[in-house]
This record gives C-alpha cells, structure tokens and sequence, in this order.
C-alpha cells in the first residue's frame, strides 16, 4: 500500500500518457512525407539488406466492442479479394523502387484479421509478397490469428507459404466479459487451434491478453492467465485495456461503470504478471513475458530488445515497410503512413503509386530522444556511454536532458554516472518517466491510461 501511496503520488493513477511504440508518437506525423519522399527512402535501403515487412488486412467478420484498432467489418469474400488485388499491386509499385538483393528478416501479416482470407488468397499474397521481397535465411514469419476465423485448411496454406510463428488474441477467457466486450472466444475453441497450428510444426506461438476489461477481477484474470497458461504460448503480451469511446466508438456498447478503476487496473497486472513468473516466464518491459529461450527474452538479456508498432520485438531490422491501408513504415530518415481510410488506399494504387499521406522526418534531437525512450522502455536504463558513442550526445545535453527526468522523478529515478535507471517498484510509472525526454505537445492528442 505505501507503494501505492507513492505511485498515486506521482500521479499514475490520473496520467494519460502515449505508449512509446515510436517517437516522435503517430499524433505528431505532418504531410511533410509524400509519395515522392517515401520512395527515396526506399531506393536508399543498401543493396543486399535485410529489412522487415508489415502487411495490414483491416477487414474483421466481427467488430469486437474493445478495440480501437482501424478496421472494417465485412460478411462477404468481395471487399477481401479486391484488396488483396490492390496489395499485390502495391507490391509491384515497391517493385520498381527496391534495390536488388533485399531481403526480408521478418514478414508480419495483422489486422484486422488476416485468417479471413481464403486458403488460395493466402497462397497468392504470399507468393507475390516472397516474389518482390524474398525471405533471408533464418527468417520469421507471424501471423495474427483469430481463432474463431480459421480452419484447417487456412492453417495449411499459411504453413505452405512459410508460417513459423502464430499470434493469437485471447482477451480474458471469462464468458461474462467476453460477451460484455463483443468477443465470445470459448477456451476449448482457442485451445483446439492452438493445437491444430502446433500439429503443422509451428513452434512459436505469441498470446494477447488484457488487464483492465469490464468486471474483471483478480480472481477471473487469475482464472483466465492459468487457462492461457495451460496453452503453453513462447511469449505474452499483457496488455492493459485503453478504454477511449471518444475515438472508437464500438467503445461506446461497453458501459463505462464496468471498467476498473486505475488502482484495481494496477492490481489486476500484478496479479497476471506475479502468475505468469511464477510459472518461469521471465518479465519482458513494461507488459511482455516470454520463456527464457525465446528470442524475445535472448534479446532483453542481451540487450537487443526494441520497440516498434507491433509492441516488443526482438527484430533489429533498420527498415520496416508497411503495405496496406494505414500502415506505418520506418526508415532511418523517420517514419511514413499510407492512406487510412481503405478507399483513398486503393485509389492511390490503382493509380500506380505509393500513396502515403503523412509521417515525420527525422531532425533536431529526435533519433536521441527516441533511443532515450526505447532504452527506458525496454531496459529500464539509460546508459550514457552508449548515447555518446552511437548518437554524438554532449555531456551538457545529456546533463540537460536528464535533469527534467530527475526534477519530476527524482524520488523514484536512479542516476549514477553511468546514466538513469527504474527500480523495480517504480516501474509502472515507466511510460509517465518516458514522456519526460518528450519534446512534443503531448496535450494534443488524447492517450491511454498510465497504466
């Protein structure tokens, strides 16, 4: 409870913070990145590289009440193949800029929901994605699955196409809140497909899970973590629900006096997170745990964890592109977004051209900043030696930089002359620490909750 005090103190309870999968954070993209600008930054990957690549499907049979993410709901196959068609022609626009030899390292299909495509759909974007952008040796290959839209014929033609690592939503296995936030995914449904995607010689299964849903309880998170627990996922991402109506407004059907209060949020990820230690899973940032031979906690020990879109990630790629509606790519120049809303998308390539309509290049303090933010949300540490070597950081900025940090968190921050660093009972304040070495007007745009 004195902890608690102290993080009351410090305002995590009442804070609203971004969650640092980039920076600067997507709110403060402009349209200083076009079309033109992006296929420069493509033509400039070094020839014979390995860079990732991120196809988004926004398409979903059911619109799930709790998400926020940018999809769209369809009962017929129509809008679906037609997209695919203007995926594949996309792909032929990356074409015509790629340099030779590129590889990829890592290929992620999400959503959306990817499994809604058809056993041959999926076989033909595959084969158009591997024929632009073969895979490097070694690669990985995920997919997000629902379990409530896939088959065994599905799971067959995404292991053809090469398929070595599925990730599954899972939500909370309790039936009151599933039916509460739209999405009723029985246990033994979800276990079947797990076994199913294990049969076919799939090794590496990542799992969502949320804390913070409506009724959710210590005892039903407990419930529900032992059950996920029994699936045996290599990594899991524990993620806190972000109730925002005002943007998603499926939000609006989950009634608002449901939802745990900030305290009782901070509970109900204690309580997953102390279960899922327990069951030797090692801690990874602020919300990952993953088996100590997955990648995910090799590269925590090893210190080559990242953060990107997707949440952490052990991908250490300097480019990853982004093909479909909305998606979001990462160049070492700053970042790039396609159209959002799917019919200026299509528009924009049946045209013949990339059709990116904001972003953010990278200037200023911005590159320093970001890797300031990534180590505290990665490592929980700051190291000076490695901000002056990499990034050509001064002692005086540095100095400068660290002091705002220490002014607001100083009760709770560590510094010594090797850098910063979070104790771990001030972690949950991680991403209030994090906006800290934020340069941007942070009241613009409307965050999550801190925790």
């Amino acid at each position: 409870m004195e902890q608690e005090s102290q993080l009351a103190r410090l305002g995590l309870f009442d804070a609203r913070v971004p969650r640092y999968t980039s920076y600067p954070t997507a709110p403060h993209f402009n349209n200083a990145v076009d079309p033109a600008l992006f296929a420069s930054w493509i033509e400039a990957i070094p020839t014979g590289s390995a860079i990732s690549l991120y196809v988004h499907v926004p398409f979903c049979r059911r619109l799930c009440w709790f998400c926020a993410c940018r999809t769209q709901g369809t009962s017929t196959d129509e809008p679906v193949i037609a997209y695919v068609e203007t995926l594949k022609a996309e792909l032929e626009v990356l074409r015509r800029h790629l340099p030779a030899g590129v590889r990829l390292a890592r290929l992620h299909w999400g959503g959306g929901t990817p499994t809604l495509l058809s056993p041959g759909l999926i076989g033909d974007l595959a084969g158009s994605i591997l024929d632009v952008v073969p895979l490097a040796e070694g690669a990985e290959f995920s997919v997000e699955i629902d379990p409530d839209e896939v088959d065994a014929a599905r799971l067959d033609a995404l292991t053809a196409a090469g398929m070595n690592r599925a990730s599954i939503g899972v939500q909370d296995f309790d039936p009151e809140i599933q039916k509460t936030i739209g999405r009723i995914q029985p246990y033994e449904l979800t276990r079947d497909v797990v076994d199913m995607i294990r049969d076919r010689g799939v090794k590496s299964l990542n799992a969502d899970i949320l804390y913070g849903l409506p009724y959710q309880t210590p005892a039903r998170i407990t419930d529900s973590v032992q059950k996920l627990l029994s699936l045996s996922p290599d990594r899991v991402a524990l993620y806190g629900y972000a109730h925002v109506p005002w943007m998603s407004r499926r939000q609006q059907m989950i009634p608002s006096d449901t939802i745990p209060t900030p305290q009782e949020r901070l509970r109900l990820f204690e309580t997953a997170a102390r279960l899922f230690q327990w069951d030797g899973y090692d801690a990874i940032g602020i919300d990952h745990f993953a088996r100590p031979d997955d990648g995910l906690a090799v590269a925590a020990r090893t210190g080559h964890l990242r953060r990107n879109f997707q949440g952490y990630t052990d991908d250490t790629a300097p480019v990853l592109v982004g093909l479909g509606a909305s998606s979001i790519s990462r160049f070492p120049q700053g970042f790039a977004q396609n159209a959002s809303v799917t019919s200026q998308y299509v528009k924009g390539v049946r045209e013949g051209r990339f059709t990116t309509h904001r972003g953010h290049v990278f200037g200023g303090e911005d590159i320093l900043r970001a890797r300031i933010i990534e180590a505290l949300m990665c490592d929980f540490r700051v190291n000076r030696a490695e901000l002056t070597r990499d990034f050509g950081a001064t002692d005086a900025q540095l100095d400068s930089l660290f002091a705002r940090a220490m002014a607001q968190f100083g009760t709770v921050l560590r510094q010594d002359t090797g850098g910063l660093s979070i104790p771990p009972e001030a972690r949950p304040l991680t991403r209030m620490i994090a906006r800290a070495f934020d340069a941007y007007d942070q009241t613009k745009a409307q965050h999550s909750a801190a925790i």
